[in-house]
């Protein structure tokens, strides 16, 4: 190669690394659009329309939430792979992106290396549930029954391989129990049915599920996280009520595609972390049984590396597959 072409090569290469580097000074200078590879209405949904409003305050332009839903989140996510690197298109990830890794044989995308993290955006328990006609009014009353009944209490999930599926087969594992597993196209439908007495167990995320236990159409018999929920104080834990070390927390972060200046990461995760201690996002969540978090990056990217080996072991277990 001619000295003269490594010179051109080098100025071409300094000078779309001033661009970029221009544009992220500047960022955003245009409308942002986040995706969220889900329908409308769901847990994934509202999450990000609650930030999205506040980012848009706190950045100048507008944050417009385009959902994708599709192929178990995998669609939205290749659309946001595929995206330019330069922070106009976001991502909400949740537990399923790390789910998909071991589910699907051949994603249209790395998980790991075509995303950048940019902060956990919050964390929600997921609550056992059961029909209020079930004589079972704890944990250890349900795995009694349960195993004076093998086979023949049934529970509904979002669908074969869905986290809601999952979690249960890990509790179900645990417990020692067996039930009949009933998967419906949604966790929407499998909550409907145990409302209408077609099942009579479900482990729901929260925001799903609290209306109807509020109105007292399910009974709520635990929270699948470490500690008690601030919302539920009086309601143990599964660990505490008979399945020692079972934990299972739903959460919910920013990607971005790989390669995004860090300026844009930095501002993006600066402005999470101040939309999380702002009290109106505190009272939109605990509306929805949602806990504010944020973190850096570099904890994200870890916590998403560990969910990927955790659900891949179960899954393998499990021998779930993808309808």
């Amino acid at each position: 190669m001619s000295a003269f072409r490594v010179a051109v090569l080098l100025v071409a290469a300094c000078a779309g690394a001033y661009s970029m580097s221009a544009r992220a000074q500047h960022y955003p200078s245009r409308p942002v659009r986040f995706v969220v590879p889900f329908a409308p209405g769901g847990a994934n949904d509202l999450v990000a329309r609650i930030v999205a409003q506040k980012l848009s305050e706190s950045l100048g332009q507008p944050v417009v939430v385009d959902n994708r839903g599709g192929a178990g989140g995998t669609i939205g996510t290749e659309i946001v792979a595929k995206a330019p690197p330069d922070g106009q298109t976001l991502l909400i990830a949740s537990v399923g992106m790390a789910v998909n890794v071991a589910l699907y044989p051949k994603l249209p995308y790395d998980t790991l290396r075509d995303f950048a993290p940019v902060s956990l955006m919050g964390e929600q328990p997921n609550i056992l549930v059961v029909h209020p006609s079930v004589a079972a009014h704890t944990v250890g009353e349900l795995i009694a029954l349960a195993r004076a009944k093998p086979g023949q209490i049934s529970y509904g999930s979002g669908g074969v391989g869905s986290t809601s599926h999952l979690v249960t087969v890990l509790f179900l594992s645990m417990a020692k129990v067996n039930m009949l597993h009933v998967p419906y196209k949604g966790l929407g439908p499998a909550i409907a049915a145990l409302i209408g007495g077609q099942l009579q167990f479900a482990i729901s995320n929260v925001s799903t599920a609290i209306a109807y236990v509020r109105a007292g159409r399910l009974r709520m018999l635990a929270v699948t996280s470490g500690k008690r929920m601030s919302m539920f104080p009086d309601t143990p834990t599964v660990s505490e009520a008979g399945v020692p070390g079972y934990e299972t927390t739903g959460w919910y972060g920013l990607l971005v595609p790989a390669g995004t200046p860090q300026l844009i990461i930095a501002t993006l995760n600066r402005e999470i972390a101040a939309i999380m201690r702002s009290a109106e996002l505190r009272e939109q969540y605990a509306a929805l049984g949602l806990e504010p978090g944020s973190s850096s990056p570099e904890a994200f990217g870890k916590k998403l590396r560990a969910e990927i080996a955790t659900w891949g072991k179960l899954i393998k277990e499990s021998g779930a597959k993808p309808e």
